[in-house]
């Protein structure tokens, strides 16, 4: 059974969880992002349904690369890596990753959320 959870850029569908990997589909509105972030344990695969998905990531907040995904194009961020999507036009997109599911360390965050 799948869990859907609202956010405030759109919202994630919790499509399996277990005790080796999660597997989520995105959908992230047109102009919104997510927290820039990083994790410590968790590894995440991206994988672009549809849309147009910026992706910054980097080794710190202050050296970020920029890159526009397209359908069929992914990317793997590695734990520590400061990392945030924005929506260049409404997106959906795949993230398979380990099932860290709390292991997210906002560094900054549009709807001023801590956790």
């Amino acid at each position: 059974m799948t869990k859907i959870i609202e956010k405030p850029w759109g919202s994630e569908e919790i499509i399996e969880i277990n005790e080796i990997y999660m597997f989520k589909k995105l959908l992230m509105k047109k102009g919104h992002r997510c927290s820039l972030q990083y994790h410590e344990h968790k590894k995440e695969t991206i994988y672009v349904l549809s849309g147009e998905l910026r992706i910054l990531y980097g080794e710190d907040r202050d050296n970020l690369e920029s890159k526009i995904y397209m359908k069929g194009e992914s990317i793997t961020i590695e734990p520590m890596m400061v990392h945030r999507m924005e929506a260049v036009s409404d997106s959906e997109y795949f993230e398979a990753s380990t099932p860290e599911i709390d292991d997210v360390i906002r560094l900054s965050d549009d709807y001023e959320r801590s956790k």
